[in-house]
């Protein structure tokens, strides 16, 4: 067994980060349909404005929002405004065919991604 991508967003930017809150990332359900990922579900959430890495979960936002907000502790490492990559794993024994997107800085839908080789078309 492997844990092997299966949903990613690329590039998109942070609209909020509230501290009070108890924890997690809520992302715009449209973004979350797009990219297969779940209420609930672990992600890991990468930071490309500062290197931060971190494990949550995903609350569902409005959908057509563009909500993209780090929730709680998450709040000291990665800002409103920040540039994120968030991803979503498998564990299975089978290859994965990854759904990956590109979002505009409004985490709007730009287009979907190929993975080749581990690195962005």
């Amino acid at each position: 067994m492997r844990f092997l991508m299966r949903s990613k967003i690329h590039n998109a930017t942070v609209t909020e980060a509230n501290l009070a809150y108890v924890g997690s990332i809520t992302i715009d359900a449209d973004l979350l349909d797009r990219v297969g990922l779940w209420v609930g579900e672990k992600v890991l959430v990468v930071s490309n404005t500062n290197g931060a890495r971190l494990d949550t979960y995903v609350i569902e936002g409005k959908r057509g929002s563009g909500a993209m907000c780090m929730n709680g502790a998450a709040a000291h490492l990665i800002g409103k405004g920040h540039q994120i990559i968030v991803m979503g794993f498998e564990l299975t024994d089978k290859p994965v065919t990854p759904k990956v997107i590109l979002v505009d800085a409004n985490n709007a839908f730009v287009r979907s991604l190929v993975e080749e080789a581990g690195a962005t078309a």
